[in-house]
């Protein structure tokens, strides 16, 4: 293997765990589900993705062919990741939409000309 092979397979390495690594620390950290959600889905599968990347680099070069494994992994990856993000989002939406908790209770709304009187006094006369 030449020098900058290996260079470009431990900058791939690295920058998948980091990926990863930002990835953990959104879904661990974060508040709301969606904002959850969103750290595993986008940084994960970039991260698995270019170790995936180092791992058929590496196997071609030691003369094991390109890894079947690794690509099926990496497409497997690429296309269920969004679609499972987006069925978690859909699901949560539904359950919001469901949810029994009271929203606030409405504000009472002046009837036409009962309060007009205070708030021309607060404007000066001027109606706003």
């Amino acid at each position: 293997m030449s020098t900058a092979f290996e260079i470009m397979m431990v900058a791939l390495l690295a920058v998948g765990a980091f990926f990863v690594l930002v990835g953990s620390l959104g879904l661990a950290k974060l508040s709301d589900f969606f904002k959850r959600l969103h750290g595993p889905t986008k940084a994960s599968t970039l991260g698995v993705g270019c170790v995936m990347i180092a791992s058929i680099g590496h196997h071609a070069v030691l003369g094991d062919g390109l890894g079947l494994r690794e690509l099926l992994i990496t497409g497997f990856l690429f296309i269920t990741a969004p679609i499972s993000a987006h069925l978690m989002a859909k699901a949560a939406l539904a359950l919001a939409a469901e949810d029994p908790r009271p929203s606030l209770p409405p504000r009472d709304e002046p009837q036409a000309g009962e309060g007009d009187g205070p708030r021309r006094a607060e404007t000066g006369g001027r109606r706003s």
